[in-house]
Formats: C-alpha cells, structure tokens, sequence
C-alpha cells in the first residue's frame, strides 16, 4: 500500500514521481512545473511534489487508488519513465473522478458505449492550466485530453 498524501494546499497540483532512474531529468521536471504560469507569467505556481521511492515503480491505478483519498482533487501528475526517458519530459495526467454506482442507466450506457479519456500525457509547463481549470469546474478533463491527442506528439502544451 502507498503512503498517504498529507498536507497538500487544495490549490497545489498534485504531482507523483514513480521513476528515480534520472535524477537530473526530475530536477528538470521540478524546475520547469515550479516557474510561474499563465500570461506573462503572473501567477504562482502551487506544486505539492511526492518524491518519496515508496512510489517508486506504482503504476497508474495504484496512483489513482492512493491519491483518491484526497476529496478536493481532481487530477494528479505522474512522473513516470517516459517522463524521465523523452525530451519534453510529458507528466502522465489521471483523471481522478470515479464512476458513481448509481449512475443513471441511459447516462451509463453512453459511457460503457464511448468511455471518456482517462489519461494524457501533459508537457510540465501546462499543469497549472489544467489543474486550476479542473479544481473550478471550468473545463473537464476530456477537453484536455483532446488537446492533448490533437497535438503531433501527443503531448497538451500551455496556451499562451
């Protein structure tokens, strides 16, 4: 079992390293998620990072299974081995909502016959807009995905 998460700032996106193959490309990662974001750079960015080797190797759904526990999120950032192994360091974006049993059967048809986008791959610079976005209600996670597969590298880039 995963350790618990405490103490992170519901406004802090949640990011998980799972890999510790490459410590120069996580102090990359780090230094890129914790610039300031949005136009002209005019917010701060808020960042909870797990850098704990507990993590080490989790895979996606031990992740969302842990980080379920905290009621105020609605994505985490994985550091994973294609983080660390590609270029643009992409962090494994998981949607964290979880199907309610008591889903309307139309409503439950529709997403057994087109389930929504689950996961992405998110460039470290575009966490705060997908996370702030998200934690509002302004956007759902499928939007972000979308943006995500429309791109040539399959990779959501920060709008600016």
């Amino acid at each position: 079992m995963l350790p618990e998460i405490a103490g992170r700032d519901e406004f802090a996106a949640l990011i998980v390293r799972t890999d510790y193959a490459d410590e120069a490309a996580w102090r990359a990662v780090v230094a890129e998620v914790t610039q300031p974001w949005g136009p002209g750079g005019e917010y701060e960015a808020w960042v909870h990072l797990v850098d704990d080797p507990a993590w080490a190797g989790a895979a996606p759904d031990a992740v969302l299974t842990a980080v379920r526990r905290d009621e105020e999120l609605s994505v985490v950032f994985v550091a994973d081995s294609t983080t660390m192994q590609t270029a643009r360091l992409p962090l494994l974006a998981l949607d964290v909502w979880c199907e309610d049993e008591e889903l309307d059967p139309v409503y439950y048809q529709e997403l057994v016959d087109c389930p929504p986008a689950r996961e992405f791959r998110t460039s470290p610079a575009a966490v705060h807009d997908v996370h702030a976005n998200l934690s509002i209600g302004n956007m759902d996670f499928e939007e972000f995905a979308e943006a995500a597969l429309a791109d040539p590298e399959g990779i959501l880039r920060p709008t600016r």
